[in-house]
């Protein structure tokens, strides 16, 4: 590294990595600083169970990096980016005799729902054939939308819980155990308000843009970011852990891709005493426990549409999942947990040997503890795919403990980057009208722990980028990608 810089940013997260790449393409000498010997943070690839099988760490779905406003900008797709659409964006299972597909096609969904049909079409639909104004609106801060209307629109469901749309819209099982799979990504009990945003978002994400993988794994969008980053100037510090601002160089701007925790333990009195107190009453959300396997055949579904879709939910009923959501909030684990299951090989062989396979599956727990869930996992799995066991070669597992340890963003295994209830959705990391502004006028935060929050999107790094060009250096910010 040099001795000075217009700035540095801390951390290379798909957020730090789309900011140092935002401030480079504005003329900015820029460097960024990792503390581990390769890039990515939650988009790594690595060979965590037997030689030749390659599992994506934590983030390995990514229907908001292809609809990111941002990344479409940078054209990822012509640095090696090569998104694989399996037929179906989403498989969820109800019970050993029931399972729902998530279509493109909002009619093929509906179909499936019975009575509900209908119902499922005029609450996707709109937003489905309006896909770009809703991610304007959707992802960034709060701001005054291209289309209030449609954003009206949206918001009166989107604020329900999805306890509550679950029973307000719809009739039977289906539907609302469809969309609760997704709400449950949340990592937030779905009797509250604004769980069902994410079933909603992420659903019509699935219709309008699919929930890809990533040919060759999610480190490829970070290699992808890096060579835009050098294309622009910019330069990557690998293997410098960050304890406090004054290990780095003079810069005019220092952005941290890095939660409110590590902000202040970085920055300490570098940040003003009110905008730390805010900091300190900042709430981390329950935490995951991950589990690869290496396998040796592809899964034996009962169900053989649970084999078109990279993503399988092994959630049961919407009163299931809102029982299983509730339990690591107090403290507990279920039997039968909501579950999220990637099976990436049947779509992309090259991340594994010949006619072998990698599959993940992660259940939330309780923030902070130490459990092994590999047993529950397996058991549950088993259910819906009896002989499952017979075919795993090796597995991988992390818990809460072991990914904090990895990813010091990951507070507690909290892979959202704080709790996203209404509150700190909405206001994250603390009100402010700049949520990337720190009260410094030098210090700026651009992790999932700003608007818009958690996913693969860059779109918190790239608004913090547009802050820092605004408030330090007078300049305009790289234009995002128009709406398709």
């Amino acid at each position: 590294m040099n001795a000075s810089y217009d700035v540095v940013v801390v951390g290379s997260g798909p957020n730090g990595l789309a900011a140092a790449v935002a401030l480079a393409q504005a003329g900015l000498s820029t460097v960024l600083v990792e503390a581990h010997d390769s890039a990515g943070g939650g988009t790594r690839t690595l060979p965590l169970t037997l030689p030749g099988f390659f599992h994506d760490i934590c983030s390995a779905v990514h229907p908001l990096a292809l609809a990111s406003p941002w990344f479409r900008a940078l054209e990822l797709e012509k640095v090696g980016v090569e998104y694989v659409q399996p037929p179906a964006p989403l498989a969820h299972i109800i019970d050993q005799h029931r399972v729902i597909t998530l279509e493109r096609s909002v009619d093929d969904t509906a179909a499936q729902l019975g009575a509900d049909g209908p119902a499922y079409r005029r609450l996707m639909q709109p937003f489905v054939d309006r896909f770009d104004d809703l991610i304007e609106a959707i992802l960034g801060p709060l701001h005054f939308p291209r289309a209030p209307f449609l954003l009206a629109r949206f918001g009166i469901d989107a604020l329900r819980s999805m306890k509550g749309l679950g029973h307000v819209r719809f009739r039977g099982q289906e539907a609302p155990a469809l969309l609760a799979g997704c709400a449950a990504h949340s990592m937030v009990p779905l009797e509250q308000l604004a769980t069902a945003s994410f079933a909603l978002m992420l659903g019509v994400a699935g219709h309008a843009v699919g929930w890809p993988v990533v040919r060759g794994g999610s480190r490829a969008i970070s290699d992808a970011l890096v060579m835009r980053l050098r294309e622009y100037g910019g330069e990557l510090a690998l293997g410098h852990e960050v304890a406090s601002i004054d290990e780095l160089p003079e810069a005019r701007a220092y952005v941290f891709d890095v939660t409110p925790r590590q902000l202040v333990s970085i920055c300490r009195e570098r940040l003003p005493s009110g905008y730390r107190d805010r900091l300190a009453k900042y709430r981390y959300g329950p935490g995951v426990f991950k589990l690869d396997w290496a396998l040796r055949a592809p899964v034996p579904w009962i169900d053989p549409r649970c084999a078109r879709s990279a993503t399988v939910h092994l959630s049961g009923t919407l009163e299931q999942i809102v029982a299983a959501e509730r339990a690591p909030h107090e403290g507990r684990l279920r039997e039968y947990p909501f579950m999220l299951f990637v099976q990436p090989t049947l779509f992309d062989p090259t991340r594994a040997p010949p006619g072998m396979h990698t599959a993940w599956a992660y259940c939330h727990v309780p923030n902070g503890v130490a459990v092994d869930a590999t047993e529950l996992i397996e058991t549950h799995v088993e259910r819906f795919a009896p002989g499952f066991r017979d075919i795993i070669l090796a597995r991988s597992t992390l818990n809460p403990v072991e990914l904090a340890a990895y990813n010091q963003n990951y507070i507690g295994g909290d892979i959202n980057g704080g709790l996203a209830d209404a509150r700190q959705l909405l206001f994250r990391p603390a009100p402010r009208i700049d949520p990337y502004a720190t009260g410094a006028p030098d210090i700026f935060i651009c992790s999932s722990s700003t608007p818009p929050g958690g996913g693969v999107h860059g779109m918190c790094g790239y608004w913090a980028a547009r802050s820092v060009l605004s408030k330090v250096f007078k300049k305009e910010a790289p234009a995002l990608a128009d709406a398709a």
